[in-house]
């Protein structure tokens, strides 16, 4: 695909804070044109009247998802930010449409009007949990419902493109990694492959902004709820504990289970983990660090910080990085690995971005090239 070719992109949930960072990305992308976007509660709004910052970019008005005229509708990708099990009903229809080759003679019940007036090969990134899990009965159990597209799920990439950057490249379907996973991964699955560190007693202790916990109106995310406050959440049994177990099993080639704690923190975007690892054989903190360096050594979005620098969130706010560094434990033959990113770009928006820029073809850093805010 040429770089000077425009596609036409449309953003399922435009109105939630990821799809809002979608477009803050998107409109400045040199191959893109937003063509369409929808929600449900802010359908017939423009999207400067929901979200000002982007108010006069020439971008369509949000419409609700059953209120498309889906006939004559050109898209090439679709971001899906839509609400978990509401995914898989809609992206089957997707695919249904424009790729038979994905569901054979698969028979769509539902959304058939958006099945039956979608012509030509839709690529599909899906920013929620619908496609994560490659065991759909796992999904089951963490998600107390049964996988509404079971057919799909061996053709998803789980799109963490550090890792798995050659399968997202020909995918019509990636499902991009959960936020606390992108962090934990991005810090583990080199470790493990590199056989530095093992594979038992992985502790991971995590802290949110708010922004992960989405839009809608909840009372323990009130302001007064978790302003001056931090408390921990999903213990012993996060939905990402799964997610991240999955690709950790994958990359150390044996099961692999950990011990994980997310915590919410009073600011709007951001995501740290110190996580504490066991190392292997006579491994030190050096070896591991030095592991992680070369891995990472070529890769424009993650950055293995010199010396003892700690990483930060306030490094990464609004761009599409990570960075890592690595410590000594005082406790023998142990050490903390410190991984910070922002949830909402490298831990979502950000990170569909570039598993869309290596699905179509483009510079993997295109429309991504912010440099991190501060203060």
């Amino acid at each position: 695909m040429t770089q000077s070719r425009k596609i036409r992109v449309g953003i399922l949930g435009a109105s939630g804070y990821t799809g809002a960072d979608l477009v803050r990305l998107l409109v400045r992308h040199p191959n893109v044109e937003i063509a369409l976007m929808t929600a449900e509660r802010k359908a017939g709004m423009p999207i400067g009247d929901v979200f000002p910052h982007l108010m006069g970019l020439g971008l369509p008005d949000l419409i609700g998802l059953d209120e498309v005229e889906w006939h004559g509708v050109e898209l090439d990708v679709v971001f899906c930010a839509l609400p978990h099990a509401t995914s898989q009903e809609v992206i089957k229809g997707l695919l249904h449409a424009t790729n038979h080759s994905l569901l054979d003679e698969l028979i769509v019940e539902t959304r058939a009007d958006l099945a039956s007036s979608i012509s030509g090969e839709v690529k599909v990134i899906d920013l929620s949990a619908d496609f994560r899990l490659r065991d759909t009965d796992t999904y089951a159990e963490w998600y107390g419902r049964e996988h509404g597209a079971p057919e799909l799920q061996p053709k998803a990439v789980y799109g963490l493109p550090e890792i798995n950057r050659e399968s997202v490249k020909g995918a019509s379907l990636v499902a991009c990694p959960g936020c606390y996973p992108t962090a934990a991964l991005l810090a583990l699955v080199p470790a493990l492959k590199s056989g530095v560190i093992t594979s038992e007693d992985i502790i991971i202790d995590a802290k949110s902004g708010v922004s992960g916990a989405g839009r809608s109106l909840k009372e323990p995310n009130l302001f007064v709820e978790v302003s001056e406050a931090m408390h921990p959440y999903g213990i012993g049994h996060h939905r990402h504990m799964p997610e991240i177990e999955q690709e950790l099993s994958l990359a150390a080639g044996q099961a692999v289970s950990i011990s994980f704690t997310p915590h919410l923190v009073p600011m709007n975007r951001g995501e740290l983990e110190t996580i504490y690892v066991k190392l292997a054989g006579d491994n030190t903190a050096a070896d591991l660090k030095a592991a992680l360096a070369e891995f990472y050594a070529d890769e424009p979005f993650v950055s293995v910080l010199p010396g003892n620098v700690a990483p930060a969130t306030r490094m990464v706010r609004g761009a599409n990085g990570c960075v890592i560094n690595v410590f000594e434990d005082r406790i023998k033959n142990r050490a903390i690995i410190v991984s910070a990113i922002d949830n909402l770009v490298k831990g979502s928006s950000g990170q569909a971005i570039q598993n869309m820029n290596l699905m179509m073809g483009f510079d993997e850093m295109a429309g991504l090239e912010q440099v991190a805010m501060f203060p």
